[in-house]
């Protein structure tokens, strides 16, 4: 996670009678405790809290969009330059522009069609869904399944990182689906062990860690192990 989230975490040591919670001359809403809400069709500046939800509703769009414990939901046509979360999930509905990262720790992250991503998706323990969509960046987990949704396309390629720490009972394996005519460009790289399918008709880069498993209709039930 990137050091403004970090600076957020930190913010939970201070009153909240510190934080200012209304949009200032730069259309920028800072909370600690408290969910924030972009209106339909307006313009904002930055969004952050510790302890809330973010949703900017449809045609509304915002600069850097960040929170501690909380989802972030971008409805239909939101515009934003990025979306972080810690212990939350990202929503995104359908032609919903991201500038730049996507990420959470904690959290699922799912787009709806047509979106744009312009950076990296980015998750830990959760999983990536991208349906039609294109991600500019890198795709990637450590523990979460990743579905690269049919005529979707990814141009910096795929990363499952190795489990760190601890780890109690049989470790969870990933599965990777790669839809219908999807490419993912770049390099596929597992540090873990995954099940990867691949539909027929997608194309990707160079895998390495894993063995693609194609498909054509319908995907196999998970290996037991």
């Amino acid at each position: 996670m990137n050091r403004t989230l970090l600076v957020l975490a930190l913010a939970l040591a201070i009153p909240a009678a510190y934080a200012h919670d209304e949009k200032d001359d730069n259309g920028d809403i800072s909370r600690v405790n408290g969910s924030i809400t972009a209106e339909a069709g307006h313009r904002y500046g930055d969004l952050d809290t510790v302890n809330g939800s973010i949703k900017v509703h449809e045609g509304a769009s915002a600069d850097d969009v960040e929170t501690v414990n909380g989802s972030v939901t971008l409805e239909d046509d939101a515009q934003v330059n990025s979306a972080e979360t810690v212990n939350g999930s990202v929503r995104a509905g359908e032609r919903v522009k991201v500038a730049r990262l996507v990420e959470t720790v904690n959290g699922s992250i799912r787009f709806g069609f047509n979106s744009r991503v312009g950076g990296d998706v980015e998750t830990v323990n959760g999983d990536i869904t991208i349906k039609q969509t294109e991600v500019d960046g890198q795709v990637r987990t450590v523990s979460g399944d990743i579905i690269i949704g049919a005529r979707s396309l990814v141009r910096g390629g795929m990363l499952v990182e190795k489990q760190h720490g601890i780890s109690f009972g049989r470790p969870r394996v990933p599965r990777i689906v790669i839809g219908p005519n999807a490419v993912v460009n770049g390099s596929l790289r597992f540090e873990r062990k995954v099940e990867l399918f691949v539909h027929s008709s997608a194309k990707i880069g160079t895998v390495t860690g894993a063995t693609a498993r194609p498909y054509t209709d319908t995907l196999p039930p998970r290996d037991s192990d």
